[in-house]
């Protein structure tokens, strides 16, 4: 069955469709909708059976945490117990906003939310129909990305429709979302920050507001934080993922040649800096190399458009790991897999 879609102006918003949307959550249904990261797919967070419809609906592994959402900060000391100083600090700096806190969870929480941890991942959006929905109603929602387990992320309706519909019970289309990528998730342990996902908070900001900020490698997955898993994000094509660097043009074009070898087709996701050496494929530009937020919010649409061209392989330009760029690249290193798929696509073309 399609779900009910409903168009909202994000800069005139409609409350009779945001309560329309609340009721579908107290009956513990699942509604998409948009903020300012990408598309969540919400329910009641303080309802097992309703939360247990977002794991379905998904395909999700019920060991992955889903994120809690609020519209206001009084609302933290529903869902999680008293923050530490330094986690107040920054809620009142980023919020509403891309940042994610891990916090332990009062019992408002339901274990399947937090995957059996006593811990839960909390933020407060700064999209207006997100907040608008929250308060409608009236309780913090769980929300995971609204599409299936492992694809890439929802940046507009239609993604969530391609990979939702006959699943969930509503969307609300806002329009295009701005960020393009999920909030960056934190830990604080006294004075120290650990990030546990880059996101649409970058490791910069959070160094203006405390200098003991730890970045992870991407081989560090945290149970406690949402999206964990080393291969994720992922289109139906297999990522040939490309690194900053000098010679970057060079290799791709070395892959290009190899690629065609094998007699698939590709597609090239491309820094603009690049567009005209790589004139006469199928490119896509990511965008300047130096605007990590143009990149950002560009990156899962570009992915879901090569997968709808139904390319084999896409060639992807990696970009400076700064501001949003760490985030676009753990994104692109999950979504491109283990090393050894990597090595599959050019010594076993026959898979």
């Amino acid at each position: 069955m399609r779900p009910y879609i409903i168009k909202i102006d994000p800069y005139n918003i409609d409350q009779e469709a945001l309560n329309r949307a609340a009721e579908i959550i107290h009956n513990r249904g699942l509604v998409a909708f948009p903020t300012e990261t990408v598309y969540g797919l919400g329910a009641d967070a303080t309802d097992p059976k309703a939360v247990a419809g977002i794991f379905e609906a998904k395909k999700r592994p019920l060991d992955d945490p889903i994120i809690v959402h609020i519209a206001e900060i009084d609302d933290l000391a529903r869902v999680s117990e008293k923050a530490p100083p330094l986690a107040y600090k920054l809620v009142e700096r980023f919020w509403p906003g891309p940042l994610t806190v891990v916090l332990k969870k009062t019992d408002i929480i339901p274990d399947i939310v937090s995957s059996g941890l006593d811990t839960v991942a909390v933020r407060m959006p700064s999209n207006e129909i997100a907040r608008g929905l929250i308060k409608a109603a009236g309780v913090p929602i769980a929300a995971p990305s609204a599409n299936l387990f492992s694809r890439p992320s929802p940046t507009k309706a239609e993604h969530v429709l391609n990979d939702l519909e006959g699943r969930i019970d509503m969307i609300l289309d806002g329009g295009p979302t701005e960020i393009g990528v999920e909030s960056t998730v934190i830990e604080v342990i006294g004075s120290e920050v650990n990030i546990l996902r880059p996101g649409g908070v970058s490791v910069e900001d959070l160094r203006r507001m405390t200098k003991n900020v730890n970045v992870p490698s991407d081989q560090w997955h945290q149970e406690r934080s949402p999206g964990k898993y080393p291969q994720h994000y992922s289109p139906q094509a297999k990522i040939v993922l490309v690194p900053d660097r000098p010679d970057q043009d060079e290799k791709v074009m070395s892959y290009v040649a190899k690629i065609k070898e094998q007699n698939k087709t590709f597609g090239i996701m491309a820094k603009q800096e690049h567009e005209d050496r790589y004139r006469g494929f199928n490119v896509k530009i990511l965008g300047p190399g130096r605007d990590s937020r143009i990149c950002a919010s560009r990156l899962f649409s570009i992915l879901r458009e090569f997968d709808k061209e139904e390319v084999d392989i896409i060639i992807a330009e990696g970009i400076p790991e700064k501001g949003l760029g760490l985030a676009v690249m753990n994104r692109l290193r999950k979504a491109a897999g283990p090393v050894e798929m990597f090595f599959n696509i050019f010594h076993n073309p026959q898979e």
